[in-house]
């Protein structure tokens, strides 16, 4: 068993609510949560102890890869859907109190430039999907629960206005997520940042394939919105 097995059982982290539950969709569909055990060991206290040379060299390039992937945007005519953001794509616009709080969120990925050799759009805003924040006594769970390429893992605390995401991509209809380290290819390793009140965000520098850079905003579905689009709990 790999010293990261246990984010297999992140995907209990958007599963882990009672059958009867439901999560609110993009457009106000509901979707049921399975319910799957999750480990309560911690096999990895530190995130420093895992993380790959490659991964840790992409962290600390992410000044780089955010000027590198705007300029391209705007280079290629997309300064007005960059703006359109707001905080969402701005560098510099982390707020304190970065660990987002357990529960369900309306996520979004935003990719922007595209790697050095290839070519590619420059941005582009994907609709959004259903996430979940899970908490297990200290340590922190995200998935994305829907789409055919979601992020799933495990989030450390760094320092108070960034997190470290560490994790990997669970692809078509796999129902486990690789271990982090388990396939280089898949592994994903970003910042996670709060950005405005109600508003936090992935950072991922250099992701293996696409783009320069992809941010996933993470909003929270809280009950009222539930409500007024329709949703409700069983």
């Amino acid at each position: 068993m790999s010293t990261y097995r246990s984010v297999a059982a992140l995907v209990a982290l958007a599963m882990v609510l009672p059958a009867c539950t439901s999560v609110l969709g993009p457009k106000g569909v509901t979707t049921p949560s399975a319910v799957m055990e999750v480990e309560k060991t911690d096999p990895v206290a530190d995130w420093h102890a895992i993380i790959s040379f490659n991964d840790k060299a992409r962290l600390a390039a992410v000044d780089q890869a955010w000027a590198e992937a705007l300029a391209q945007a705007r280079r290629t005519g997309h300064a007005k859907e960059i703006a359109a953001e707001g905080p969402l794509l701005e560098p510099k616009a982390a707020l304190p109190r970065a660990a987002p709080p357990p529960g369900p969120y309306l996520c979004r990925v935003v990719k922007l430039g595209h790697p050095a050799g290839r070519k590619g759009v420059n941005f582009m805003a994907y609709k959004g999907f259903n996430c979940h924040v899970e908490a297990e006594e200290d340590r922190l769970w995200i998935v994305k629960q829907t789409g055919s390429q979601r992020p799933a893992g495990r989030i450390w605390p760094e320092r108070d206005d960034r997190y470290v995401f560490l994790g990997a991509m669970v692809l078509g209809d796999e129902k486990e997520p690789p271990a982090y380290g388990d396939d280089p290819e898949r592994d994903l390793a970003g910042y996670v940042e709060r950005v405005d009140a109600f508003q936090w965000r992935i950072v991922l520098p250099s992701p293996k394939a696409e783009s320069r850079l992809d941010v996933l905003e993470l909003v929270p579905i809280t009950p009222l919105a539930r409500r007024l689009q329709g949703g409700g709990g069983g």
